[in-house]
């Protein structure tokens, strides 16, 4: 019995050796063919053999193909070129190139091309590194290789990583979607299901298309259903993902208004101005962080650049609020209590400043970079990405916030404002400086303007009339939220951003825009103090 048990043991390692053997001695052989090989088609053959045995060996020489680096000898070796050396493809040994007489290979052209990408991808599926394997899932599901049915059923078997996986199966759908036979076309159907990719929809789409005559061109009633409903679920998925990335851009815009807002909602809420210039206190906020970039970019070492946007805050905020505050001590504190010449006013101070910057930086927008920490984005769904940047800008806002409000109230100034903003004659008599106060609360309603400008300089290009996009709408977002109230400003951004990007893919932008200010209006009609009252002597007065 232990004999015969041994034996059985014998036979079945030999078993395991045989494919291994013959798959060897298979891609020696086609090696070796490369030398016979007169004409393209048996080069795509040659290409399309190599990728079906699927050993490793195989991928540096059909890499070396398409950079141009194969070359073959007289006694059939093929030899891949490294500089002045050349490596035996077979043995690894490395050669004088010198010492080797070369045959000429057929020369590359388109077709060759489509047949080795994807050959190449279908080699690098066996490799251990995932960007390597994802890059040639990828490349396998633009170009599905006929005949690479069972290939891919086995790669997909073997893969771990979802995404990889996910992408394999898009790839064998397509190739067997177009098979002629039934069942086939039937698991295709059934895999499509499962992954429910939207690259599907062109796929389906003539499955249930009809004949100028009235006929199906699909005559098969089975997989017309069943590719109906499928169009129907990826549809539905669909519109589901594009509802939540118009809930995400919404946040995005609702935090940007928010930064634009917030400043106007200190300076125009608290103090009572109307500052036409305040969308200028962003702009300039964005060419500090332009100047910023150039000087990281021209006087630093370029390891040091990803760092620009972290010195850009403070000079953005030093900048706009030393604006701020020279507009106040200038011209703002003559005419307090005067709102229609306030408003004029500032409005001649903005087309001051923007000729200004036009004249320092050019009528033409400027483009600050992204830092690298700042490129690219989380992919949470086929067709949503959400942007590193948008995503920074949405933590940044909740920052700033929490500062005004902490300077608003757990501040000496905090204090002195909220005196100042309820009851001035009062807060004079206590011994509080009102100009000195109405001085540093302008400075610090521009300083936020400026960071806000920071943001707004990461997701777009900055120009001249880069404030002038955000001044209406800042202007709504606190009467929305109610005069002076930092709370309803936050609440009337993120509200009015999030239903700005839904009823756009609606009725369009600029019918989103006027629908949005009539029902402002209506609202301010019902509720004149906005979302959040003010409560205090400031209401009174």
């Amino acid at each position: 019995m232990m004999i015969r048990h041994f034996s059985f043991i014998r036979l079945i390692w030999l078993c395991c050796l045989i494919p291994l053997t013959v798959s060897a001695q298979t891609f020696e052989e086609s090696i070796q063919t490369f030398s016979q090989v007169s004409d393209r088609s048996g080069l795509i053959n040659i290409i399309q053999q190599l990728a079906n045995i699927g050993d490793e060996r195989g991928l540096p020489i059909l890499e070396a193909l398409r950079d141009g680096q194969l070359r073959m000898t007289a006694d059939n070796q093929v030899f891949i070129l490294k500089g002045e050396q050349a490596k035996n493809g077979l043995t690894g040994e490395m050669v004088a190139v010198s010492q080797l007489n070369f045959k000429e290979l057929p020369s590359i052209n388109n077709a060759i091309r489509r047949a080795l990408l994807p050959a190449i991808g279908q080699l690098q599926l066996s490799v251990k590194d995932p960007t390597i394997r994802l890059q040639a899932a990828e490349e396998l599901r633009k170009r599905p290789p006929e005949g690479a049915n069972e290939f891919l059923k086995i790669a997909i078997a073997r893969e771990q990583d979802p995404k990889i996986s996910q992408t394999l199966k898009i790839a064998l759908a397509q190739i067997e979607l177009n098979s002629p036979d039934r069942p086939t076309r039937l698991n295709a159907l059934q895999l499509m299901q499962e992954v429910q990719s939207s690259e599907f929809t062109a796929l389906l789409t003539p499955l249930v298309a009809k004949n100028p005559d009235g006929s199906f061109v699909e005559t098969d009633a089975e997989i017309r259903t069943k590719a109906s409903t499928l169009l129907q679920a990826i549809e539905r998925e669909q519109a589901r993902i594009a509802q939540w990335g118009n809930l995400f851009y919404g946040l995005s815009l609702g935090s940007i208004l928010l930064l634009a807002a917030l400043g106007l909602a200190i300076t125009f809420g608290l103090m009572g101005v109307i500052n036409m210039a305040h969308g200028e206190m962003l702009m300039l906020g964005a060419y500090s962080t332009y100047v910023v970039q150039n000087l990281f970019r021209e006087y630093l070492p370029t390891g040091f650049f990803d760092a620009y946007l972290i010195l850009a805050l403070p000079v953005a905020f030093i900048v706009s609020a030393s604006v701020g505050i020279l507009l106040e001590r200038s011209v703002i504190r003559f005419l307090y209590n005067r709102p229609l010449e306030t408003l004029l006013a500032t409005w001649g101070i903005s087309l001051v400043l923007i000729q200004t910057v036009r004249l320092l930086f050019g009528a033409q927008n400027v483009q600050v970079a992204n830092p690298s920490w700042l490129s690219g984005g989380i992919e949470v769904a086929q067709n949503l990405v959400l942007p590193y940047n948008r995503l920074a800008i949405i933590g940044f806002v909740i920052f700033v916030v929490v500062l005004v409000w902490f300077i608003l109230r757990h501040t000496s100034l905090g204090l002195k404002v909220r005196a100042v903003t309820q009851n001035r004659q009062m807060a004079a008599c206590m011994g509080i400086r009102t100009a000195q106060v109405d001085m540093w609360t302008f400075g610090l309603g521009s300083g936020v303007a400026g960071l806000g400008g920071v943001a707004l300089s990461q997701v777009g290009n900055v120009g001249p009339e880069l404030g002038q996009l955000y001044i209406i709408d800042s202007f709504m977002v606190v009467v929305l939220g109610g005069v002076g109230n930092i709370a309803g400003a936050v609440f009337g951004a993120l509200g009015l951003g999030m239903f700005s990007k839904w009823l756009e893919p609606e009725v369009g932008a600029v019918l989103a825009k006027i629908l949005m200010l009539v029902l402002i209006v209506l609202f301010i009609q019902k509720r004149p103090q906005g979302l959040f009252a003010l409560k205090g002597r400031f209401v009174e007065n």
